[in-house]
């Protein structure tokens, strides 16, 4: 062959480099079709177990109510952990939801609703997962979309695509997304996790606490743990734009471990009362420049969504475990779905809506009725009627007679706004009627006033937006003037709380009990 005609090098390198392709172009293939395997799992079909017909007409309340939110963690088989909820368990809540009439929102919707009050159906839910676990997408994403409800899903970030199949990937969370079914929230980047928070190796949360610096020996900084906080939350919203997700607007604390009472952390930490609530002031301020929204599931006072939760940012979930029936779900939903005073008329005639504050057992309304035994030894019972659904009340009359007063000797109190940023609490003995407002060391007394003594007493308080009144047997009027608060820092229901102050003296007695709403217009929202 003429050297004219000869394959130079160039021509050489190609044929080589195309029979390579014709070699591993399966290979190749094969491998991407792993990849997209292990990176979206197959989704299980629902259960079946459960069927749900349309509500029947009228179902619901003749009112709109405020959304309950609901936290769930997983949905899996064969898992240990109390926080995963099987799909056939699933299902049945799901189902019983949207039996009752219950539609689920969106964040967007969520977030609307805190602003001004209104929800696109009269009863609704929230549905809200913890971490981002696999569950989500093989199991609970085709249950809700057979009915038609949608969900959100806190990410912790810094685990997507981790420790598989635990933890969603992100080819699975732009699925989810894409399908208009979920939402994607923070759940930190790489904070959800307990480390040593002294040389002992005592373990705290890593996003409410300060840390042992292994390496110098030492214990962090306030310098050192913000910004150590302040990375982290940075990075995980770099994540969900890297991933172009939406900037996640709520945030939901890892354990709820920052809503703990600071003498508690500091007890559990060996730090000091002032720092941990100076710690919880930056944490609060750091997540409030990031987020609109922060949950929890345990909070020192009731915070069910609503102008009370808006006011204080921070919004109470009611959480689901594989322990919970799908009846047990839809009675405790019932319980924290907020009621006008209008629908609350003879709270004594619903002990099952009493809770006992004291800490002691045995029913909570028996304790203030004396019709149950109180247990030995104790001086004092103290019971809310409806925390919950009523931590949004304002504009409502309560009348009580109590009886079996006796001196000094025993007491009653009737808390109103109760556990406001300024609850009223109105203490009544055999002849005396003191009335203090305010919270803790916070605490004054608005008026103190002698009564005729005797052995019962009827009071009429009148609760608004500005002024509380109080009445004792029809005299002259006690009035307290309300500080100036946000919308939703003054509002609340009613608590009771009984004292004996030595043995053989008895409790007095709660005998009577009204609410209805507030005449004056004052009164109301």
């Amino acid at each position: 062959m003429p050297a004219s005609r000869l394959p130079g090098h160039g021509t050489r390198a190609l044929l080589a480099l195309l029979a390579a392709l014709l070699v591993a172009g399966p290979f190749v293939a094969a491998w991407h079709v792993d990849a997209a395997t292990r990176a979206v799992a197959a989704q299980e079909s629902p259960p079946g177990t459960a069927s749900t017909p349309p509500p029947a007409p009228g179902a619901g309340p003749a009112v709109r109510q405020g959304p309950v939110v609901l936290a769930y963690h997983d949905v899996a088989r064969h898992s240990r952990s109390r926080y995963a909820v099987t799909p056939e368990v699933f299902e049945a809540q799901i189902a019983a939801l949207a039996r009752a009439g219950y539609r689920s929102l969106s964040s967007d919707e969520f977030l609307a609703f805190l602003r001004d009050g209104r929800t696109p159906a009269p009863r609704s839910v929230f549905l809200t997962f913890d971490d981002g676990t696999h569950g989500l997408w093989v199991h609970a994403d085709r249950i809700l979309a057979k009915y038609r409800m949608r969900a959100a899903a806190f990410l912790i970030t810094g685990q997507v695509g981790r420790h598989r199949p635990y933890y969603l990937s992100w080819a699975e969370i732009a699925r989810m997304h894409r399908s208009g079914r979920w939402d994607f929230q923070d759940h930190t980047h790489d904070l959800h996790h307990r480390a040593a928070a002294d040389r002992r190796g005592r373990q705290v949360p890593a996003l409410a606490h300060r840390l042992w610096l292994a390496g110098p020996g030492r214990g962090e900084t306030a310098r050192d743990y913000r910004e150590r906080v302040g990375r982290d939350l940075d990075r995980s919203l770099r994540e969900f734009a890297g991933h172009g997700l939406p900037r996640p607007r709520l945030f939901a604390f890892p354990f709820s471990e920052a809503t703990l009472p600071a003498r508690r952390a500091a007890a559990d930490t060996g730090g000091s009362g002032a720092r941990d609530r100076a710690d919880r002031r930056f944490l609060v301020r750091a997540l409030r420049a990031r987020f609109a929204v922060r949950f929890t599931n345990a909070s020192g006072r009731p915070l069910p969504a609503g102008p009370r939760a808006a006011a204080e940012g921070q919004v109470q979930r009611l959480e689901v475990t594989r322990a919970t029936r799908a009846a047990d779900l839809l009675a405790a939903v019932a319980r924290w779905a907020p009621v006008p005073p209008s629908a609350c008329p003879a709270p004594l005639t619903e002990p099952e809506q009493w809770e006992r504050t004291d800490g002691r057992p045995g029913g909570a309304l028996a304790a203030l009725t004396g019709t149950g035994r109180r247990p030995d030894g104790a001086g004092y019972a103290s019971a809310a009627y409806r925390p919950m659904s009523s931590a949004d009340w304002t504009g409502y009359t309560v009348r009580v007679t109590v009886d079996r007063l006796r001196g000094q000797d025993n007491s009653v109190a009737l808390i109103v706004n109760d556990r406001s940023r300024d609850p009223v609490t109105v203490s009544l003995g055999h002849g005396l009627v003191r009335v203090l407002a305010g919270v803790g060391d916070g605490r004054r007394e608005v008026a103190r006033r002698a009564v005729e003594p005797g052995p019962s007493h009827r009071l009429t308080v009148t609760v608004g937006r500005a002024r509380t009144v109080v009445l004792v047997d029809g005299s002259g009027p006690i009035e307290h003037r309300a500080p100036r608060l946000r919308r939703g820092e003054g509002t609340g229901g009613i608590a009771f709380s009984t004292r004996t102050g030595r043995a053989g003296v008895p409790f007095p007695r709660l005998a009577a009990l009204t609410v209805a709403p507030a005449a004056s217009p004052e009164g109301h929202r």
